[in-house]
């Protein structure tokens, strides 16, 4: 005889977590599965822990929105909760006259986002805030900030199981089947157990797919293609130079090596962008060859022996490599099973947007 809960949760990362919060509040019975002994061991604690603006993505897609609807969420709720982040700022380089006119698009594309608040600077007034930084002009973003995207989770984690929540930790999903009325999962580890649920919520970061091929009643054709895209970060030796993140007008297929800062102050270069199959978070010191070239054209004084292997995060990609494609927040409406959602693809800006996500969930949900 399976136990029987109100609505399940798949994944213990920040989306699972700002899910399970929502949820929980509003009065539902929730438990959260989790594979690994504890939270956020994937994509949400392997990442820049950067809060976005919402200048990248585009207009009235659900990265858009979501990211500055969640954005401001966000920005109370540490503000209220005590969660250590800084509004400490952005700057997008032009290093040739060619790249004012990639920000000068870039602004209009934040402005049709609902972020006004880009500015542009000269090369003298970039020099005056971030004397290392080589730029013909700039970008400033007052409204990026950093976050410790732990104590988030923390908060997150907290505030659930104050509402009722409970989080059962070691335990991969075995099996799903859709039966009437809603859901039984098996789960797996050192305890097998089986839950019944009349509502699901798949937020398993990586594994989504994982998860859903193993849901039967649930039509495979509604299960979008993915791929593993693997960010190398490496660290800077000696005292931080700079003040503010500094990141390098996008190109084709990415953003750039940039600069992001933890709240400790410390300084990481990164991600590069490198395709993968396996869940493997080493990171090789030889890619730092390709990281001083990149960094060199803005932060051309960067000594060289002073990058350190830092760490790599993996993101859940939709599509084929090189499609840009949104997040998917799929409920009935899209595969056809009462009471569950999936979330595929939700990579950055999932954390910034994590408490827009969960609102968006809940709605299709009925709350």
């Amino acid at each position: 005889m399976a136990d029987r809960v109100d609505c399940v949760v798949i994944g213990a990362g920040v989306i699972g977590l700002a899910v399970a919060r929502r949820l929980a509040q509003s009065g539902r019975e929730v438990i959260v599965i989790e594979a690994e002994a504890r939270i956020g061991t994937g994509t949400s604690s392997r990442n820049s822990e950067v809060i976005h603006a919402g200048i990248y993505y585009p207009p009235n897609s659900l990265k858009a929105r979501l990211c500055v609807a969640g954005k401001l969420a966000l920005y109370d709720y540490c503000r209220s909760r005590g969660v250590p982040h800084q509004r400490i700022g952005k700057l997008i380089v032009a290093v040739t006259e060619a790249e004012l006119e990639t920000l000068a698009r870039l602004r209009d594309q934040a402005a049709a986002n609902g972020v006004t608040d880009l500015t542009f600077l000269s090369r003298a007034e970039v020099k005056a805030i971030e004397p290392e930084v080589f730029c013909v002009g700039a970008l400033f973003s007052p409204s990026t900030g950093i976050i410790d995207s732990h104590q988030l989770m923390l908060a997150y984690q907290g505030e659930a199981e104050a509402a009722g929540a409970v989080i059962a930790f070691s335990s991969p999903v075995e099996q799903i089947v859709a039966e009437q009325g809603g859901f039984r999962i098996e789960t797996g580890g050192r305890t097998k157990a089986a839950i019944s649920a009349r509502l699901l919520v798949n937020a398993a970061g990586l594994k989504a797919q994982a998860i859903s091929r193993r849901l039967r009643g649930l039509a495979r054709k509604t299960i979008p293609p993915g791929y593993f895209l693997k960010g190398n970060y490496f660290t800077l030796s000696g005292r931080p130079p700079f003040r503010h993140l500094i990141y390098p007008a996008p190109v084709v297929g990415g953003l750039g090596t940039h600069v992001t800062l933890d709240i400790g102050g410390q300084v990481r270069f990164g991600p590069d962008t490198e395709q993968v199959t396996d869940l493997d978070y080493t990171v090789d010191p030889a890619r730092a060859e390709s990281f001083y070239l990149g960094i060199r054209r803005y932060y051309p004084a960067l000594p060289d022996g002073s990058l350190n292997p830092g760490y790599a995060g993996i993101r859940p990609k939709l599509g084929t490599p090189g499609e840009e494609a949104d997040f998917m927040i799929q409920g009935p409406a899209e595969h056809g099973v009462p009471g569950l959602v999936n979330l595929y693809g939700i990579e950055s800006p999932g954390l910034t947007a994590s408490l827009a996500i969960a609102d968006a969930v809940a709605a299709r949900l009925g709350n």
